[in-house]
Parts: C-alpha cells; sequence; structure tokens
C-alpha cells in the first residue's frame, strides 16, 4: 500500500458556473471525498492539498468591503483564514464519509507555513492575480495604495502578487508523525502560508505560493511514493482542445520536459501540474499521476488519468 499526496483541483470544491456558496462547497467537498474514502478503504495512507483561489479571494473582497470599520488584514493572514476554514470544511467531510463507509481513521487538519526566500525574483515581479476584478478607477485607487494591478483579458482589473518559489515545509515533521499514527492529513492549503525566516524567526510574507509546487514538495519532504492530482480532464492531453488532441497514458519524464518546454501545457492549466510531477520524480518520488477524483482508484493501478515516472 503507499503513501499518496492527493492534491485536490478547484472543480473538487466549487463547480464550473457555481457561485461557490458555502452549501455549495460543502455538497461538493463531501462528493470529492467520497472518492478518497475509497483510496483509505484499499490500504492507502492519504495526505490531502488543496487550492484556495476562489476561498482567498472571496476574503480580500470581505476584508475591502469592511475597510474602515474593522482593523485590516494582510494577505499571508488572509491566506491562512482561507486554509484554516477549507482544512475544516475538507476534514469535516472526510470523517463524514470516512464513517459512511465504516471506517475507523482520524482526519487532521495542519496549518501549513511554507518558507519562502524574500529574495526570490518573483518579489519583485507579481504575477499571481487574486481577489475581485475592479475598475479602471478603482485599480488607480489600489494602486496608489502600493498594489500591483493588470488589466486581466478584457474582464476588468485585478490585483497581482508575487509567487514565490516553496522552499520548506515548516510543518513537515509533525505531518509525518500523523502519518505514521495512521491519521489521514490535510495540509499545505493554498500553497501554504507563505514565511519568511527574519533572524531566526518567522515571518508572514504577502504573496501566494503555487499550490502544485507545494504539493511536490511536501510530498518529496514526506517521502511519498505517489502524487496525484485531480483535475477535471481524464487525462493530459498534447494540442488539448483542438481537433488534433491526443490523449497521454503515460509519460516519461523526458517527454514531460520537453513538451513542457514546447508549451504544450499552459502555465495557468496543466503547466504547474506537470512541472511540479517532474520535480517530485526528479527528487524520489515514484510516479506522478493526473486524473478525475473519480478515477483514483483506476488510476493507482494506471487503469486511468496519466502516469508520469
Amino acid at each position: 500500500m503507499a503513501l499518496i499526496v492527493a492534491a485536490l483541483g478547484g472543480n473538487a470544491i466549487i463547480k464550473k458556473g457555481e457561485q461557490g456558496t458555502f452549501e455549495q462547497q460543502f455538497r461538493n467537498t463531501y462528493e470529492s471525498m467520497g472518492y478518497i474514502a475509497h483510496l483509505i478503504r484499499a490500504g492507502h495512507q492519504v495526505v490531502l492539498t488543496h487550492g484556495n483561489g476562489p476561498q482567498v479571494g472571496f476574503i480580500m473582497i470581505q476584508v475591502e468591503a469592511a475597510a474602515g470599520k474593522v482593523p485590516t488584514a494582510p494577505l499571508h493572514v488572509d491566506v491562512a483564514q482561507s486554509q484554516g476554514s477549507m482544512g475544516y470544511m475538507i476534514a469535516q467531510s472526510l470523517i463524514n464519509q470516512l464513517k459512511e463507509h465504516s471506517i475507523d481513521t482520524c482526519v487532521a487538519a495542519v496549518m501549513t507555513q511554507v518558507l519562502v526566500n524574500t529574495d526570490d525574483p518573483a518579489m519583485t515581479h507579481p504575477t499571481k492575480p487574486v481577489g475581485a476584478f475592479y475598475t479602471r478607477e478603482r485599480a488607480t485607487e489600489l494602486e496608489r495604495l502600493g498594489h500591483t494591478v493588470i488589466e486581466d483579458s478584457g474582464r476588468g482589473w485585478r490585483r497581482v502578487v508575487p509567487s514565490p518559489r516553496p522552499i520548506r515545509i515548516i510543518e513537515t515533521d509533525i505531518i509525518k508523525e500523523l502519518v505514521q499514527a495512521g491519521t489521514i492529513v490535510v495540509a499545505c492549503g493554498g500553497g501554504g502560508v507563505p514565511v519568511a525566516e527574519e533572524n531566526g524567526a518567522l515571518k508572514g510574507v504577502d504573496a501566494v505560493i503555487d499550490k502544485d509546487l507545494a504539493s511536490s514538495l511536501l510530498a518529496v519532504e514526506i517521502k511519498a511514493e505517489v502524487l496525484m492530482f485531480l483535475t477535471t480532464v481524464k487525462r493530459v492531453a498534447l494540442n488539448y482542445n483542438t481537433p488534433q488532441q491526443v490523449d497521454l497514458e503515460r509519460l516519461s519524464l523526458a517527454e514531460a520536459q520537453q513538451y513542457l518546454n514546447e508549451g504544450q501545457f499552459p502555465p495557468g492549466s496543466m503547466g504547474p501540474k506537470i512541472g511540479a510531477a517532474v520535480e517530485f520524480v526528479e527528487n524520489g518520488g515514484k510516479r506522478a499521476v493526473v486524473c478525475r477524483p473519480e478515477y483514483v482508484v483506476e488510476a493507482l493501478a494506471g487503469e486511468a488519468g496519466t502516469v508520469i515516472e
């Protein structure tokens, strides 16, 4: 049986076309945790990670709307807040699914901090869009407040923040202990809360860490055998969404890197997952898998999804 890091895609929590109400998020998460329960029933040890894009965006809108009425919060606190609320939702949903399947296993959500380098070039070149879409007038006001704002594909203006590379998971040791005790762990929500070391102490950093890279790093640090990316597509594909689309069952490291270099996997979608998969396997992981949540058991057996090894 394998130790698996399973990275939940956004569709596992908010489906396309939904508003993202808490009722919708809980319903979707409960459904997604049913598939994870199948992995656990099969005897696998699982550590779950997840994104937080829409959720941290909601929080930022709430913070902005309350400005002048209550103290504002920096971005790293917004990330922590989303990590806590989503960890609660995922853990509770999985606990309920395990009870439904008569599986007696503990579940714990771990608030996770991830070390970054404040000298990372990404810190001076914000590229990660966060939060709401703004009018040009509001964008100008945000720029006066020191934020970086860009026009986003004709849909309005958005704030962009740095996205530095993750260096080390602060809570790795306790996550390892929980895993060794048989606990199912939820960790690295939203890529983790970015922190830096300053005179030997940790300090929050206003940035957003790529959730796929953070998941890969966590998988390496806890010595997981498998890294799974749960997405909306059945398989990784070349020439995606064109008449020439070719679905891929397997990719070698060399092939994955070649297709990345050729631009087959866009930066905003499959690119980060393939890049993170390559890093995981290069650093001792047995294999990475990309699949839909409902096919996790089949994908682990090589009967669905795409395997990178």
